[in-house]
């Protein structure tokens, strides 16, 4: 139970005017700097649905073969040493992130996907995935870190990617630079 204010409500309204002092307005225009809403996401064709599943429910891929601190780098042949090391310095603009803690591989994958595809659509050059390191994983390794490596190579719409700069994630996450 609270105890009752020897003080009323108007005599603390009084106590904070008389310490705070005379106020005057900030000059200038009032605003609000708000984010842009995010862009509508497309619905992707069924030629670009995301390859099913094996027999048993998973993706294919095995996470057992992956270190947690492992870096990931993969590029097409025709991505130079030079656009791949800018990739790995994190010298391109990071336009939009997903980030895939918390999620299932077979989840995962499909948001990925749906990602990469929009982002593409949207003409997004470079984004940057989140996996996340695997210590929660415990003994089966870094499965959607596996996943990301397994799915992002075998995709046509990713040019590159790369384990991030330790700011932006280091091994937890990957650069991805999507094809024109």
């Amino acid at each position: 139970m609270r105890k009752k204010s020897k003080h009323s409500n108007s005599d603390d309204g009084a106590l904070f005017r008389n310490t705070i002092g005379a106020v005057k307005p900030v000059a200038g225009r009032r605003r609000v700097l708000d984010k842009p809403p995010p862009k509508p996401h497309a619905k992707f064709s069924e030629a670009g649905e995301p390859p099913a599943p094996d027999a048993s429910g998973e993706c294919a891929f095995d996470p057992a073969g992956m270190e947690r601190g492992d870096e990931l780098e993969f590029h097409r042949p025709h991505i130079t040493r030079r656009i791949l090391r800018q990739l790995r310095r994190g010298q391109f603009a990071i336009e939009d992130e997903i980030d895939l803690h918390g999620l299932t591989a077979e989840v995962a994958r499909t948001e990925l996907h749906t990602f990469i595809h929009d982002a593409r659509t949207h003409g997004l050059n470079c984004v940057r995935v989140v996996h996340g390191k695997g210590l929660g994983s415990g003994s089966k390794g870094p499965v959607l870190k596996a996943g990301v490596n397994h799915w992002l190579s075998r995709w046509d719409a990713v040019a590159a990617f790369c384990s991030a700069r330790p700011r932006d994630g280091g091994t937890g996450a990957v650069y991805v630079l999507l094809s024109i």
